[in-house]
């Protein structure tokens, strides 16, 4: 492998076009961001009405969705890649491997380890994804969405003094925050892009 030596310039120019890049492909899937947003608020809204209404029909049952949009998620991505539209950098590589990893375990402190996390399940779930939403705010230099993985920051954080039946109700006004607004935001750039 030949060994590239870059002008500070050119390193810089290299680090803001792998930064444009993956933020152009944020903007391009911003309808994934919409769409975890708006399936996070009616899982957790459904949720919080289960609990609110005392229904016999088991609270976790709205948690069902997620493990069936992880699957389109990946079937998404699967054929992106296959028609090459996305483009890969090493930034965007980094995002994605975070999210699979991140979703592989909510998935499974979700369904294997609730009874064991109890009252702290969804604080947990805010904090991870904050991490996540964060870092991705940071890394495409997309203030939205940096908000929007502080204000999940705070939220678990405020979910610990609140009562276990409104942490759904938390959950569903931050996915509003945290991935509604940016995934609008997002499409919004991307039809102007393509005006």
């Amino acid at each position: 492998m030949e060994e590239t030596n870059f002008t500070p310039e050119e390193s810089l120019l290299l680090i803001a076009k792998t930064i444009e890049e993956t933020k152009r492909k944020f903007e391009e899937n911003g309808y994934l961001l919409l769409f975890w947003g708006i399936l996070i608020f009616i899982v957790t809204l459904s949720q919080f009405l289960i609990a609110s209404l005392n229904l016999n029909i088991g609270i976790g049952l709205p948690a069902l969705l997620y493990p069936l949009a992880a699957i389109y998620t990946f079937i998404f991505f699967q054929k992106k890649e296959k028609r090459n539209k996305l483009p890969k950098t090493i930034l965007g590589n980094i995002i994605q491997a975070m999210g699979i990893v991140l979703g592989a375990n909510l998935l499974i402190l979700g369904f294997l380890f609730h009874t064991q996390l109890g009252l702290t399940l969804i604080p947990i779930f805010l904090i991870l994804l904050s991490f996540w939403t964060i870092i991705c705010g940071v890394a495409i230099k997309f203030k939205p969405l940096l908000i929007g993985g502080i204000l999940l920051n705070l939220s678990a954080f405020i979910a610990f003094f609140i009562e276990w039946q409104y942490h759904f109700l938390i959950m569903s006004f931050v996915s509003v925050v945290a991935f509604i607004i940016p995934g609008l935001l997002f499409n919004k750039a991307q039809r102007e892009e393509n005006v």
